[in-house]
């Protein structure tokens, strides 16, 4: 039987593990913190899930929260102009095809941690430093990281090919809560954003968290600005009044849906920054060893395009699959680099769009096809649907020609 270790115990290395336990590899999984831990701690992300994650997920039988969690049916994305202007009136609105799931990240990897050991892998709670990976790797016949924290992430070089900042591009800061009321004008079910001008964006999603059904209150702001306001780490409660003082500001009308939430717990809250980042997906650990970096720990997005959870799963599926295939044959460097290759060749576009929506102002062509999808249908409905695959973007808005091509299209059939 191979033996397979994996360093990190979040979406992306629970999800592996599970998998490669289901198809009788023994696994041996490295957590810094136990289920209680995880449970009786501050939340991790916001953590949306859109339909090709979840179909991922449900493969494995671990869509264990399916009747639970409120489904994401949809989306408003809106633009501000100035603060305190009143609610926009022209937005992208669209369905998704498939709901999308945000299960707070504290209940499913808990859960994820005692499911594996039930099925027979083993856990290891202890913190690992970068230098016990070469002893790692010399025990099993492979090692993946899958936590890109501190040292760890640091094992990985950085690609300076696919990392254009050295900096955060935003400030970030979520609080779970209960009691937002949905929008009068829109199905309760649909996230909602609003993009203020050169200071970042709001977002508030359902979601499900240890203590039921909730929604996720997301502020991103950019460096400098009157939404990078989160540095002195707040707690729940203070988070939330924040948030309030906020909104009053720059959007009244969703302060009057949040004006009644509350906290969803005591430790419904996080704050912080990211540098996104692409790593080299091998590294040497000891001469001739090698460990082989997934997920976060090799491809860290800002969360604005709410995509981290959907590239572990990605990941975690693509690596499953080129773990069966292998056999008996050896997990070597030319197998490393091939098997997170396959996984690239998705989560570039991913990184790509998600590294245009953070910069300013974006190229003129995106921004003529979010004015034209403010009134065509068809056009809102491929932009939202294209966060559960951002791949699409390629054939029609990330590039300027295309785009202009797909307006004109659109344009013709209106006209028409």
């Amino acid at each position: 039987m191979r033996r397979i270790a994996i360093v990190g115990a979040g979406q992306a290395g629970l999800q592996l593990a599970l998998g490669l336990r289901a198809a009788g590899y023994e696994v041996t999984v490295v957590s810094a913190r136990t289920p209680e831990e995880i449970r009786g701690g501050r939340v991790l992300s916001t953590q949306l899930m859109y339909g090709p994650a979840l179909a991922l997920e449900r493969e494995l039988g671990l869509n264990l929260w399916d009747e639970e969690t409120p489904p994401v049916e949809g989306m408003r994305i809106s633009r501000v102009e100035a603060p305190g202007a009143a609610a926009p009136e022209r937005a992208v609105v669209a369905a998704l095809d498939e709901p999308a799931r945000s299960v707070d990240q504290r209940v499913k990897t808990a859960r994820w941690l005692e499911l594996l050991e039930e099925r027979g892998g083993r856990v290891e709670y202890r913190q690992v430093a970068a230098g016990e990976l070469a002893a790692l790797a010399a025990g099993h016949d492979l090692t993946v990281v899958a936590s890109g924290h501190g040292p760890l992430g640091e094992v990985f070089g950085r690609d300076d090919r696919h990392s254009p900042y050295r900096a955060a591009r935003r400030a970030l800061a979520c609080v779970y809560v209960h009691g937002a009321r949905p929008d009068p004008g829109l199905p309760p079910s649909y996230l909602r954003m609003c993009g203020f001008q050169e200071a970042g964006e709001f977002f508030v999603l359902p979601a499900l968290t240890l203590s039921g059904p909730c929604h996720i209150l997301l502020w991103e702001g950019r460096p400098g600005g009157p939404l990078d306001c989160w540095d002195d780490v707040p707690g729940p409660g203070a988070a939330l009044e924040r948030s309030w003082q906020l909104l009053r500001s720059y959007a009244p009308w969703e302060y009057e849906r949040c004006a009644g939430a509350e906290p969803a717990d005591a430790g419904a809250v996080l704050s912080g920054s990211l540098v996104p980042v692409v790593r080299h997906p091998v590294a040497e650990v000891a001469p001739g060893s090698y460990v082989l970096g997934m997920a976060d720990a090799v491809v860290l997005n800002d969360p604005v395009t709410g995509q981290g959870s959907n590239n572990a799963a990605r990941c975690a599926g693509r690596y499953l699959s080129s773990v069966l295939a292998r056999g008996e044959r050896p997990f070597d460097r030319a197998w490393m680099h091939e098997t997170f290759a396959g996984w690239w060749e998705h989560a570039r576009h991913t990184t790509a769009f998600t590294n245009m929506l953070l910069d300013a102002p974006l190229p003129e062509h995106v921004q003529h096809i979010l004015a034209a999808a403010t009134e065509h249908p068809e056009l809102a409905h491929r932009y939202v649907n294209g966060f559960a695959d951002p791949a699409d973007y390629q054939e029609w808005l990330m590039d300027a020609d295309r785009a202009e091509a797909c307006l004109a299209a659109v344009s013709g059939r209106v006209a028409g």
